[in-house]
């Protein structure tokens, strides 16, 4: 754990150290090989096939975690680049749903304008077929003596 200067120090071997470190460069850099790539200590023994009790040991490599995670935060260049595909396709949506029900009240507003007009064009028909069938005069046909 420490030593007698106050220090940390590592109870696993050198070998174990450095699998452990690799691991978490690998984990870092966003390229796993063993794991999803999430920035959990479980990944790091797992992506360093160690047990958790080993790794528990190597006090010096999990500070080393700890301060890479607490500067750096605990998403891969993965999930930031998913998270920020992400919040542009919700403000791509949120634009496209206004943009529909913009579309959707000018359709109704059209629906209630043909509607009148409609109503409006059909009242004018019966008004024309009122009108022309009570004033027809029928024509009657010309005689011999009636000039052309």
């Amino acid at each position: 754990m420490t030593d007698t200067a106050g220090t940390l120090r590592d109870e696993v071997s050198p070998q174990t150290a450095a699998a452990l470190r690799a691991a978490m460069t690998r984990l870092f850099e966003g390229r796993p090989q063993r794991t999803d790539g999430r920035l959990t200590k479980e990944n790091l023994y797992k992506e360093a096939q160690v047990s958790r009790a080993t790794m528990n040991r190597a006090h010096v490599v999990l500070a080393e975690w700890d301060a890479y995670v607490a500067t750096h935060g605990k998403k891969t260049a993965g999930e930031a680049q998913r998270d920020a595909a992400i919040t542009e396709l919700k403000r791509r949506l949120t634009k496209k749903t206004q943009e529909c029900t913009l579309l959707e009240n000018k359709l109704k507003a059209a629906v209630t304008a043909i509607a009148a007009l409609y109503h409006d064009n059909e009242a004018l028909r019966q008004q024309l077929n009122r009108d022309v069938s009570a004033s027809v005069t029928p024509i009657r046909p010309r005689g011999p003596h009636q000039r052309r």
